[in-house]
């Protein structure tokens, strides 16, 4: 595969056999008007982002109403990973799936932060700051040509992705299957340093997510790979949030 991106959502075969697939009845005429570009890919992204937000403030405004969020906080994390799944599999509706993840997960993050917001006042405002500043800093060392994608950074990425999620399942099963707690629950020094480790990589997932978007654009890829790219770099932005929701939740459970 030519095009690779450690989002595990952008890493697929989407982003190369779609566009051959959908035109190859015409390999000379291309209408730029149907095609994917970067500021299509960062339109829909925008969307999306401001659905998310939607989306978190309706659970939000339950918690900090007297209500319980959590059915909904429940229900948006398993939408919006529906979602995933069926847009992976059918990136062609992208555009109505996008949308729909941005929404359902909003819901979740909304619930999350809502309750760790309760525990540790100032924690959400702080986890998105740190969010939006990696992305700008990430965006800035791409667009500058400062950090090169090349094939050797992917392979590593790569590894230290699946190494992460492998990680995460085998403490869900350990936790949920045998009530074990894998280190990285508490707020130990080597557990803060497991999650600082966990956000780097995060971020470094936004380099392939960049790149992805702009080889897909190169290549004339069909309009609705905008959604499915910014799908992409929306679900590598909610979990960078989400691990560093729960750094700061470590640092401030020890004050």
């Amino acid at each position: 595969m030519e095009l690779k991106s450690k989002n595990p959502f952008l890493n697929n075969k989407s982003f190369t056999a779609t566009s051959a697939k959908e035109r190859a009845y015409d390999t000379e005429i291309i209408d730029y008007n149907n095609t994917m570009t970067i500021s299509g890919t960062m339109n829909k992204t925008l969307i999306m982002f401001v659905l998310l937000l939607a989306g978190a403030s309706v659970t939000w405004y339950m918690a900090f109403t007297g209500q319980n969020p959590i059915i909904l906080t429940i229900a948006g994390a398993i939408i919006g990973f529906i979602m995933v799944i069926a847009a992976t599999f059918s990136p062609k509706n992208s555009q109505y799936l996008a949308p729909a993840y941005a929404l359902f997960e909003g819901l979740f993050i909304g619930g999350i932060s809502a309750i760790l917001e309760i525990s540790y006042p100032g924690i959400a405002i702080q986890a998105v700051g740190a969010t939006f500043v990696t992305f700008i800093v990430c965006l800035a060392l791409y667009r500058f040509k400062i950090v090169q994608v090349t094939e050797q950074f992917k392979s590593v990425v790569l590894a230290s992705t699946l190494a992460i999620g492998t990680f995460y399942l085998i403490s869900m099963i350990a936790t949920w299957g045998f009530g074990v707690q894998m280190f990285h629950h508490g707020n130990s020094l080597m557990s803060i340093g497991f999650s600082v480790v966990v956000i780097i990589v995060a971020a470094l997932n936004l380099f392939m997510d960049f790149d992805m978007i702009e080889q897909g654009a190169k290549r004339s890829m069909p309009k609705y790979m905008e959604w499915y790219g910014g799908m992409g770099l929306i679900i590598t932005l909610v979990w960078l949030y989400l691990e560093f929701l729960r750094l700061l939740s470590k640092l401030q459970s020890r004050n």
